[in-house]
């Protein structure tokens, strides 16, 4: 008689019907999330309820940017720019474009930033969101371009510029052409300025790299929401180069604050009421209205 180990499918007979205990007692993998800072589990519909804030330790989740639309623009005042614009391979690096086509698939987006405008509250302003769901949010030649053409839409329109930022950095595939990203933008920025109207720059976790280096940091408010990573560098090539240990709280949002370098840290729940009062104060007339 053949012994059957109990290492085999895992089945059970039920009145002459063969049922799959595994398949019977599972459930959707993303019907409940466990928050990685407090470890604490949660409905995931629950979670999406409370903005993807941890209910029991604060910790804010990453939104992608149609979430974060969702819960600061207006409803139906979003209207999209430059969503035909399409990633090129100019140093033909392998599998770029594959990866790519994936990630836009995955996301809805063209691109890792999804720029528009529309009303907070009533005011208006022209956005660009970062996506970290996108090849990390990294910066290449046309997450710079749409945020280019958006500030410059914006300095037409003579309205405030908000964005915010997720990323890690250049994208290392299009090599210097990501870089000069970074100039590109912060021109634009300073032209945006120049006209007296107001950038607010909302850096939400992570903001890295070249992105922290350039227009992230330029705003006329920087504003972060709490916990945020935001660093150029890595800690450990920090510490490898200037031969000391850093603080633990070491480039968080609330250590940048208590250093200068951030003006505000919102809360999740608290962005569209702050910056939609920080909009209004900064316009012509506006202080009469508050």
């Amino acid at each position: 008689m053949a012994i059957k180990s109990l290492l085999s499918i895992n089945k059970k007979k039920q009145k002459g019907v063969i049922v799959d205990r595994n398949k019977e007692n599972s459930f959707p993998a993303d019907l409940m999330t466990k928050c990685p800072e407090c470890k604490k589990i949660y409905l995931t519909k629950e979670l999406e309820q409370n903005l993807k804030v941890c209910p029991n330790c604060d910790y804010h989740y990453k939104m992608t940017a149609w979430e974060r639309v969702s819960i600061f623009i207006d409803e139906g005042t979003f209207e999209a720019f430059d969503d035909n614009i399409r990633t090129s391979n100019p140093l033909k690096f392998p599998s770029y474009l594959e990866k790519i086509e994936i990630d836009s698939q995955k996301t809805g987006l063209n691109e890792a930033v999804l720029t528009g405008k529309g009303s907070v509250k009533g005011e208006q302003v022209v956005v660009a969101i970062m996506d970290s769901h996108f090849r990390m949010g990294s910066m290449g030649s046309v997450v710079g371009e749409k945020i280019t053409r958006a500030i410059e839409k914006a300095t037409e329109l003579q309205v405030p510029f908000i964005i915010f930022t997720a990323s890690g950095g250049a994208r290392m595939q299009e090599g210097v052409l990501s870089l000069m990203q970074m100039a590109k933008t912060s021109v634009a920025l300073k032209r945006h300025s120049d006209q007296g109207l107001l950038f607010i720059s909302v850096m939400t976790h992570p903001t890295t790299g070249g992105v922290s280096a350039s227009f992230a940091s330029v705003g006329d408010l920087n504003i972060a929401e709490p916990q945020a990573l935001i660093g150029f560098a890595g800690r450990r090539v920090i510490e490898q180069t200037v031969r000391e240990k850093l603080p633990d709280d070491f480039q968080t949002a609330e250590f940048l604050l208590a250093h200068g370098q951030l003006d505000a840290i919102f809360h999740r729940k608290e962005m569209r009421d702050k910056l939609a009062t920080v909009v209004r104060l900064h316009r012509k007339g506006g202080i009469s209205h508050v």
